[in-house]
């Protein structure tokens, strides 16, 4: 049975004794309309890819837009300082989708989804891709249903640079009053074969195999270099396919010599490690956790294109996960993950 969880807030213990004796409700909070959210537009994985590519490459979002929300959108794109001067995103005549999301704890959340954005059929995306000239794809399920499994494969037949997928929302449905619970993925090797490189949380990991080290031993097999569960404040666990330590070690895509394997293809044993996170510096309860996972990844793949080795780049993610933590919101935040005075 699905319960509807109450809102909840997070106040600092010098004024818990005030809201207490206020009895201030967290659901009529939450429905004033003069609460506005932390997270805006400015999604993180763009702030998050604008703060730490390399000056040579640029962001080109391959992305469709509510046309409630496309001006704000193009404005967004215009503030990326690595955003490709031609790039655009592809407006469409449906409300976009927007999160709600109410955390119980600080690992804990529930969430509700609205909006119908539509997915990509392979006649829809295929032209773009081919007018972009994208060297490195990095795929995040944020909706769930951006891609099928036909067009994704077709996706991984046509591109021969690296793929990177954060599942995400893939293993999530959408019940009739919006609220995204746990599903199970179906045809999961055929999915880990449509990507170099996977990541996934506990919980998106347990939709998909009985523990890490059974998804790893699909994944491996299906041709992922390098599989990464990330488990919140105690780090992320990698499994690593044999010779993989950098994406100069990817297989290779093209002709006869496409590996059915990850890494370089080679015959050997698989290298695995817990790498522990970053200790964030702010009070127990008083970070931001939402999107670290969305940070911890496009840092992960970024440092990997500047090329990384695997270690290197697990330190970075987790660098920039615990500064994520740190920040209220996305707005502002590329600033912060570079350094630079942001508004928190």
């Amino acid at each position: 049975m699905l319960q509807m969880p109450r809102s909840a807030m997070r106040v600092a213990a010098q004024y818990q004794p005030l809201f207490r004796e206020l009895g201030i409700d967290a659901d009529a909070v939450f429905k004033s309309p003069l609460i506005k959210t932390w997270r805006k537009l400015n999604d993180r994985e763009n702030c998050t890819l604008d703060a730490t590519l390399r000056d040579e490459w640029q962001i080109v979002p391959l992305i469709k837009v509510g046309s409630d929300l496309a001006a704000r959108a193009q404005a967004f794109l215009r503030s990326l300082r690595r955003g490709a001067p031609d790039a655009a995103l592809v407006e469409v005549a449906a409300p976009n989708q927007r999160v709600e999301l109410r955390y119980h704890t600080e690992d804990r959340r529930s969430e509700f989804l609205s909006g119908g954005v539509p997915g990509w059929s392979w006649a829809g995306l295929k032209p773009l891709l081919d007018l972009a000239h994208v060297d490195a794809l990095y795929i995040n399920f944020l909706s769930g249903w951006e891609l099928d499994l036909e067009t994704t494969q077709l996706l991984r037949q046509h591109f021969r640079g690296p793929i990177y997928c954060d599942l995400h929302m893939k293993v999530m449905a959408v019940q009739a009053n919006g609220l995204r619970t746990p599903q199970p993925l179906p045809n999961v090797a055929e999915w880990c074969g449509c990507f170099d490189l996977l990541q996934a949380n506990e919980d998106e990991m347990a939709m998909m195999a009985p523990d890490p080290m059974s998804l790893s031993a699909t994944a491996l097999a299906a041709g992922v270099s390098c599989l990464v569960v990330t488990l919140a404040k105690r780090g992320a666990v990698y499994f690593a396919a044999a010779g993989f330590d950098s994406l100069a070690d990817l297989p290779s895509r093209s002709g006869l010599a496409t590996a059915p394997r990850g890494g370089t293809g080679a015959v050997g044993a698989v290298r695995t490690a817990l790498v522990p996170a970053e200790v964030a510096r702010v009070s127990p309860g008083m970070g931001d956790p939402t999107g670290c996972g969305d940070v911890w990844g496009a840092t992960y793949f970024s440092r990997l294109i500047a090329g990384d080795k695997l270690g290197e780049a697990l330190a970075a993610a987790h660098h920039a996960a615990a500064r994520n933590l740190e920040h209220r919101g996305a707005t502002g935040l590329a600033n912060f993950l570079r350094g630079e005075l942001s508004l928190r």
